[in-house]
């Protein structure tokens, strides 16, 4: 899926009791869909595996939240965030992620592991979506990428810091 993919601003849905699952290697390429993950993004077997899953990246998800994101999971930790993800064709849909580590016999990651619900939507429009729309205007503050995103990353560290709460709590707790 091309990155310039046009958005279509059309939400896609599922169902509570729903669960989309992938599986990635350490690089972040999918080893392993369900059938719902591939559903709502428009992608076949084919088209999906040995892809990156930042395949289904939505361009209003802050870089700030993925760089959380991989600095935990890397560090063999597990995290809950709110994604918004885009479909092939542009539509997008919400998640409440669930992202882990797998490890070997010996403890070693090996990959990740990632599960997602239908997230609470009354979260989603009154705190997270605010949240990351403020993220995303600081790092498209400036016209460096990197510079932006190191920018996301202290703005949301000084939203932890005022909150007294370490990200964890905080995602936990909206």
């Amino acid at each position: 899926m091309s990155r310039n993919v046009h958005v279509t601003g059309k939400e896609r849905y599922f169902g509570d009791d729903d669960i989309i699952v992938s599986k990635t290697d350490l690089k972040g390429r999918i080893t392993y869909a369900n059938r719902l993950f591939m559903s709502l993004a428009d992608l076949s077997e084919e088209n999906c595996l040995d892809e990156p899953h930042s395949l289904v990246r939505h361009p209003d998800m802050p870089r700030t939240i993925f760089h959380l994101l991989w600095d935990t999971v890397q560090a063999g930790r597990e995290i809950f965030a709110y994604v918004k993800n885009r479909s092939v064709n542009g539509d997008h849909y919400w998640v409440y992620a669930h992202v882990t580590p797998s490890f070997d016999k010996q403890n070693r990651v090996i990959g990740y592991h990632s599960t997602r619900r239908n997230p609470n939507r009354d979260i989603l429009q009154s705190k997270v979506m605010p949240l990351y729309a403020k993220i995303l205007q600081v790092e498209h503050s400036v016209s460096d990428r990197k510079d932006g995103m190191q920018r996301g990353i202290a703005m949301f560290n000084d939203v932890l810091k005022t909150e007294g709460k370490a990200y964890d709590e905080f995602i936990l707790t909206l």
